[in-house]
C-alpha cells in the first residue's frame, strides 16, 4: 500500500506541476496578445490623432493667421491676394442670419477685409446683437488688428454707425459700420417722413424725389457707397432686412456659417465675386 500511495502522490504532484506550467504559458500568451493589441491600436490611432491635431492647428492658423515671424508673411500674402483679384469690392456687407453670432469670427472677417484692401465694411445681424454690443466687437477687432496686422493696424479706421455716440476712427483708409434692422426699412420710412416734411414746408416739391435725393436722406449709410458684395452667413435664404434700398445691384454670395470661418473660405468668395459678370440689371 505504501508503495502504491507514494506512486500516486508522485503522479499527482507531476500533474499539478504540469497544470501550473500550462497556466503560466497561457498567462504569458494572453499578456503577449494584449501588448500586441495595444501596439496595434496605437499604430492605428496615432495617424488619426496626428491628423486631428494637424487639422486643429491648421484651422487655428487659417482663422488667426501665422504667429510671430509668420504674421509679416500673412500680411504680405493678404495684400498680394487683394492686388491679384481682377476686381475688388469697394464695400462689403457681412450679413449673419444665424442666431448666435461670434465676435471673434466676425472680427476675423472684418480684419481680412481691411487687409486685402476693401475700403468699406458693413456688419449686420437681424437681431442687432453686434450693434448693441459694438464696444465688445470693437475690442475684438482691435485685438486681431494688432495680432494679424501688427504695426499696420494704425492704417485702418473703425467707425460704428451708432447715432448715440461718435464713432471711433483711427486713420481713415478702411471704415466699418455696424448695422441693425433699424438701419434698413425703418431708415427708409424716416427718410420718407423727412421728405414729406420738406414738401409741407415748401422747401421741396414732390417732383424732387429721385434716387439721389433718397440716398441723401438716408442716414444709416451716409458717406458709404452701395455694397458691391454681400457675404451672407447661415441657412436662411434671405438677407433679413439688410439695407433693402442699397442692394439693388449687389452681388450676394451665401456661405454656410461664419463660425470657424477660414481665410481660404473668405478669399474664395472674393475670387468668385471677381470672376462674376455683373449686368447691372440688364
Amino acid at each position: 500500500m505504501s508503495g502504491a500511495g507514494g506512486l500516486a502522490w508522485r503522479a499527482l504532484h507531476a500533474l499539478v506541476r504540469a497544470l501550473l506550467c500550462l497556466q503560466r504559458a497561457l498567462l504569458a500568451c494572453l499578456r503577449g496578445r494584449a501588448a500586441a493589441a495595444a501596439a496595434t491600436s496605437c499604430a492605428l490611432l496615432a495617424p488619426a490623432a496626428r491628423a486631428l491635431g494637424f487639422r486643429e492647428a491648421r484651422a487655428a492658423w487659417r482663422r488667426r493667421g501665422p504667429a510671430r515671424g509668420g504674421a509679416a508673411r500673412g500680411r504680405q500674402r493678404w495684400r498680394a491676394d487683394g492686388r491679384a483679384l481682377r476686381k475688388l469690392p469697394v464695400h462689403v456687407g457681412l450679413v449673419v442670419t444665424e442666431e448666435e453670432p461670434s465676435y471673434a469670427d466676425m472680427a476675423s472677417l472684418v480684419v481680412w477685409c481691411m487687409a486685402v484692401g476693401i475700403s468699406y465694411v458693413s456688419v449686420y445681424d437681424h437681431n442687432g446683437i453686434f450693434k448693441r454690443n459694438n464696444s465688445r466687437l470693437m475690442d475684438e477687432i482691435l485685438k486681431q488688428q494688432q495680432e494679424l496686422l501688427g504695426l499696420d493696424c494704425s492704417k485702418y479706421a473703425v467707425e460704428f454707425a451708432n447715432h448715440d455716440k461718435t464713432g471711433q476712427v483711427l486713420n481713415c483708409q478702411s471704415t466699418l459700420k455696424v448695422l441693425s434692422p433699424e438701419d434698413g426699412k425703418a431708415d427708409i420710412v424716416k427718410a420718407a417722413q423727412n421728405f414729406c416734411q420738406l414738401v409741407a414746408q415748401q422747401q421741396r416739391t414732390h417732383s424732387d424725389l429721385d434716387v439721389n435725393m433718397l440716398d441723401n436722406l438716408l442716414s444709416s449709410t451716409n458717406g458709404f457707397p452701395d455694397p458691391d458684395l454681400v457675404l451672407k452667413f447661415g441657412p436662411v435664404d434671405s438677407t433679413l432686412g439688410f439695407l433693402p434700398w442699397h442692394i439693388r445691384l449687389t452681388e450676394i454670395i451665401s456661405l454656410p456659417s461664419h463660425l470657424n470661418i477660414s481665410y481660404e473660405d473668405f478669399f474664395s468668395a472674393l475670387h468668385h465675386y471677381a470672376a462674376c459678370e455683373q449686368r447691372w440689371g440688364k
